[in-house]
């Protein structure tokens, strides 16, 4: 991790590993943690496989849902670790994706209390880096994480 283009985040999980990866690769349960609540989520496309495409829906009012995320994975190792880039769209093209371009690394290790669960936002510049954190990044990815624990920890 380079401080200066990187941002990270750390929670363990009370839940087994294989838990956490299947609220991430079942599109049904990725879609109850992964934006904010009370925004919903709609998983359009989750081709779990490096260079698959991970494509996302955002709706405020469950009514309406606009494009929130058009990625590709770029390494996929089962129970271990979920590379993805929004630098490249679900179709292979390069992209210039609102707010940020990023690339995040999300690691999950056993740990004696369940799962370490990891995560590492790279920017291209400092600049990204700062403008990620400013939007609010901790918030944001803290909130997820946090509904992430809550639906595989069995409180929601």
């Amino acid at each position: 991790m380079n401080p200066d283009l990187d941002l990270a985040l750390e929670r363990i999980i009370h839940a087994p590993r294989a838990t956490v990866w299947r609220a991430w690769t079942d599109p049904s349960r990725l879609e109850q943690w992964w934006v904010p609540a009370p925004s919903r989520c709609r998983v359009d496309r989750l081709d779990l496989r490096p260079g698959g495409a991970f494509v996302t829906r955002l709706s405020d009012d469950g009514a309406e849902f606009v494009p929130h995320l058009d990625a590709c994975f770029l390494a996929v190792d089962e129970l271990e670790r979920i590379v993805f880039t929004n630098a490249i769209d679900s179709t292979w093209r390069p992209a210039s994706p609102a707010p940020v371009a990023m690339t995040a690394t999300i690691t999950l290790n056993d740990h004696p209390d369940g799962t370490d669960y990891r995560i590492v936002v790279r920017h291209g510049d400092p600049e990204a880096r700062a403008h990620h954190e400013k939007l609010g990044f901790a918030d944001g990815w803290g909130t997820v994480t946090a509904q992430l624990a809550a639906r595989t920890e069995g409180r929601q």
